[in-house]
């Protein structure tokens, strides 16, 4: 068996739930090995905020959704990265200092953005299949979906760069903020001097 992160996207909302049902059974009647499983939404209102709506966790370790993979995915997708990175249209890449970092941590995400695009539902299960078949009845067949399968340690991988590049950013920001902090507190010691030269 093959561990991969598996995305599964409807045209309908309901279909992502009806898609979460059945493959709780498929797993149950050992056909796919799953480890978690989501329900997540990309938000239609022009903020790109993606949520889990609904959470599985089949390995009985009762991991929030927040505590593994999925929900570091889905994190990264609705934080600021991906407005810093241009992942949703218009790229400001090239305002960045660390544009060759960013360039590398960014497929992954932008190309999940495209299956689960704004105001749509999707599915995301990190499973074992030893047959691809299972799925590809439900989603495909049945519910009318599409599925990508896409290799978890490549994901992992890209969550890790992602996850690099955002302390990065983060640590460039402060460094910013800190020093314009002080070019503004030093500003009134000067301001007066060179108001009484001109006085003068």
């Amino acid at each position: 068996m093959t561990k991969r992160v598996i995305v599964m996207n409807f045209e309908v909302e309901s279909q992502a739930y009806q898609a979460f049902s059945e493959i709780k059974k498929i797993a149950m009647r050992g056909e796919i090995k799953g480890e978690q499983m989501a329900v997540v939404t990309h938000s239609a209102d022009g903020d790109h905020n993606f949520k889990i709506d609904d959470f599985l966790d089949f390995t009985g370790s009762n991991k929030t959704s927040r505590g593994g993979l999925i929900g570091m995915l889905v994190g990264i997708l609705g934080g600021p990265l991906g407005i810093l990175l241009g992942w949703f249209g218009g790229s400001m890449i090239g305002a960045t200092q660390d544009a060759k970092e960013i360039k590398d941590a960014q497929n992954v995400f932008e190309y999940l953005i495209t299956q689960i695009g704004e105001g749509q539902t999707g599915l995301i299960l990190i499973a074992d299949e030893e047959d691809n078949r299972p799925i590809n009845q439900v989603i495909i067949n049945e519910l009318g979906g599409g599925v990508t399968r896409l290799d978890l340690d490549e994901v992992e991988e890209e969550v890790k760069k992602a996850q690099e590049v955002e302390k990065k950013t983060q640590e460039n920001a402060q460094k910013d903020w800190d020093a314009e902090h002080e070019q503004n507190t030093s500003a009134p010691e000067v301001g007066p001097e060179k108001k009484q030269e001109n006085d003068e």
